[in-house]
């Protein structure tokens, strides 16, 4: 199940890096509105902090112990 939750985060963060790039893109050519991509990385990072708080919750991300 970890695994599963990873990799999904990853690719999240991926598709992430890709509108943040996109943005870029857009910014410099004036092709589309950049707040269209900013707007969608923003709402990615918030499913992004659910995800890892359920995860958490759930106990199916373990946490690291802290350090004596």
């Amino acid at each position: 199940m970890v695994i599963v939750i990873k990799t999904v985060l990853v690719l999240i963060l991926l598709y992430i890096l890709g509108n943040l790039a996109m943005a870029g893109v857009a910014m410099i050519r004036g092709k589309r509105s950049m707040t269209h991509y900013l707007g969608r990385r923003v709402g990615f990072s918030a499913i992004v902090l659910l995800i890892v708080l359920v995860a958490m919750a759930m106990g199916w991300l373990p946490l690291n112990p802290r350090p004596y």
